[in-house]
């Protein structure tokens, strides 16, 4: 049984807007969990609604324009944290509103758990066209997690690589962290997925780091196959750029959160050919949703033991074009019963989840609690 979330009072500050990454939409899903736990949670986070951004002073994001830098606050951040009496603040980015709620936890005497799910020094070396604008973000952002992490309580990783890197930063207590799924994509049944392989779907950032190339190349060599990109981000114009030289490559976009299990089910496979994911939510909730899932080994994903049997490889050295004509050539019982294990894995992590941060929150930091490893 999970431990006791009544009298748990939770701040989560974050930069990252619920609708608009990965992380956002981790601490909105994980904030809607521990509320339907008993614990009262006040998820403290810029927002984007129709392009338009809330929450404080907004700066561009070099690099990616459809991003920004929001400066909160800091006197009504500090107001609702007051309101809220937390027992514990949980920091999941080196931001603004990340150092203001590190700050404010300090002072109120709360517990400071930092989430570790990007490690951004890495993501700047991608973006050459920076030049010396790479160099000091990368000296702001190792900065900032080197004082997030020498002030915390405990630091949650999504992966055992990741926690070597925070351990590497200066993290003195690291744990691993699981991510949780909507509720919504558990309890309702999967629309059965088609025995032909005939549409995938690739889902999040249109960013150098996905490996958006390999993408329009396997469109343009498997013909047969029609490929969906969902998402905004700094290669959008580019991606779009593709779309028009290819009848069976389609980009709609960033789309609403609520509208993603929907499509998952339209499609019949999600591939995330990534050179740099420290997990990959979106293969998460395809696993959710019994659809197959082709990931590169970048993901971190992989390093999960009950996850990693219900996912298709994109083997080392190999072309995602020819990982994808492996899946669509199987046998389709095959892919069904690896997309069932993966729902099934998904189901038990989620689970454990959420007993792993209760007892978190409650204040048990040691590594005893199984997440699903």
């Amino acid at each position: 049984m999970p431990p006791c979330a009544a009298g748990l009072r939770v701040a989560i500050v974050s930069d990252a807007a619920p609708e608009r990454n990965g992380v956002g939409a981790y601490y909105r899903d994980l904030a809607d969990h521990l509320r339907a736990a008993g614990a009262r949670v006040d998820l403290v986070a810029p927002r984007c609604r129709a392009g338009t951004w809330y929450g404080g002073l907004t700066l561009p994001l070099p690099g990616d324009p459809t991003q920004k830098i929001v400066l909160p606050s800091p006197w009504l951040v500090s107001r609702r944290i007051d309101r809220l009496r937390p027992n514990v603040v949980i920091v999941p980015t080196p931001g603004p509103f990340g150092m203001l709620g590190m700050h404010l936890a300090e002072r109120s005497g709360a517990a400071l758990v930092v989430g570790f799910h990007t490690h951004f020094e890495a993501l700047t070396t991608l973006f050459q066209n920076w030049g010396i604008g790479a160099r000091i973000a990368n000296g702001y952002l190792g900065a900032c997690h080197r004082l997030l992490f020498g002030k915390s309580d405990l630091v949650l990783a999504n992966s055992q690589e990741m926690m070597a890197i925070a351990r590497s930063i200066g993290a003195r207590r690291v744990s691993l962290m699981a991510t949780p799924i909507p509720q919504r994509f558990l309890d309702f049944q999967p629309v059965p997925a088609r025995r032909d392989l005939a549409r995938v779907l690739f889902a999040g950032r249109l960013a150098p780091e996905k490996n958006l190339e390999a993408i329009v190349a396997a469109a343009r060599r498997l013909p047969d196959i029609e490929f969906l990109i969902v998402g905004d981000g700094p290669m959008r114009t580019w991606v779009e750029e593709q779309c028009r030289g290819l009848p069976n490559l389609s980009h709609s976009g960033w789309v609403r959160r609520s509208r993603i299990m929907a499509l998952i089910d339209e499609m019949d496979a999600l591939i995330l050919p990534s050179t740099v994911e420290s997990f990959g939510t979106i293969a998460l909730e395809a696993m959710a949703r019994a659809r197959p899932v082709l990931v590169s080994s970048a993901c971190g994903i992989l390093s999960w033991d009950v996850l990693s049997r219900g996912i298709f490889r994109i083997h080392e050295g190999e072309h995602l074009a020819d990982a994808l004509a492996r899946l669509r050539d199987l046998d389709p019982a095959i892919r069904e019963r690896k997309a069932h294990l993966g729902r099934e894995g998904a189901r038990d992590i989620n689970h454990r989840n959420l007993q792993h941060w209760l007892a978190v929150l409650s204040g048990d930091y040691t590594d005893s609690v199984d997440v699903g490893r």
